[in-house]
């Protein structure tokens, strides 16, 4: 059984979100908390409250009795997807302005249980 978590038009760039999201994809979660807890990135702050929010979400849709780490559980797809760019601008020499582009991105993040269980 897998869940689903989503982090929508996050504040950064995709390019600086996926130096991180690299490090934890195919990884056990217990191994992938820890890996976030400890990385120094920005990122890592908003993947760790992703994570533990998919982490949740399997919980509730398993509905089993016991904690996820009775389960196996690891993050199957973990994905960062470009978002919107808002367009500032900034003065230049001469009259001229410099745009200025403040990029988003959108974070999908799977995971499941390698532990088949019996009813399945």
């Amino acid at each position: 059984m897998e869940a689903v978590a989503k982090l929508r038009n996050c504040p950064m760039s995709p390019r600086k979100m996926r130096l991180v999201v690299d490090n934890i994809r195919g990884k056990r979660v217990v191994d992938a908390l820890s890996i976030l807890r400890y990385t120094n990135k920005e990122a890592a702050v908003w993947l760790e409250k992703l994570l533990l929010s998919a982490i949740n979400n399997w919980e509730q849709k398993s509905e089993q009795d016991g904690a996820a780490d009775d389960y196996d559980l690891y993050v199957k797809r973990a994905q960062v997807d470009p978002g919107s760019i808002i367009y500032r601008f900034l003065p230049a020499p001469q009259g001229r302005a410099y745009r200025v582009r403040k990029r988003r991105n959108h974070v999908t993040l799977i995971v499941e249980n390698r532990v088949k269980l019996e009813e399945e």
